[in-house]
């Protein structure tokens, strides 16, 4: 089974396609500072659409997604944006948990699994 990288980096690729899975490297939003859990969770729900556009698939076709915030709290917030961009009827497997990000501005990281259509 062959391995396709894209957007690849030093420490990580950003897609790793191995046979009809769609891997996404964490996300975090682009612009974090003074920004909400709901603007980042938006901002990084548009980047995964994108990534998965890339990879050729889309959200329709999710499996699995972890979501790690920063302060559990902040859980109906995300919810909030995530309920608007997910397709009824195609939502994937979940977990959703408090951890320390890798940065003090980080307040969502959102990391998905996905299929290729077909």
């Amino acid at each position: 089974m062959s391995i396709k990288r894209i957007h690849v980096g030093p420490r990580m690729s950003g897609i790793v396609i191995n046979g009809s899975n769609v891997h996404l490297s964490g996300m975090t939003a682009a612009r974090r500072e003074g920004r909400s859990v709901a603007e980042q969770t938006g901002d990084i729900l548009k980047r995964i659409d994108e990534l998965l556009a890339d990879a050729g698939t889309s959200k329709e076709h999710l499996v699995q997604v972890n979501i790690w915030l920063s302060d559990i709290t902040t859980f109906d917030e995300m919810n909030s944006v995530w309920d608007k961009w997910v397709i009824p009827g195609h939502t994937p497997a979940r977990a959703t948990v408090e951890a320390r990000l890798a940065l003090p501005d980080i307040k969502v990281e959102i990391q998905v699994l996905a299929a290729l259509p077909g």
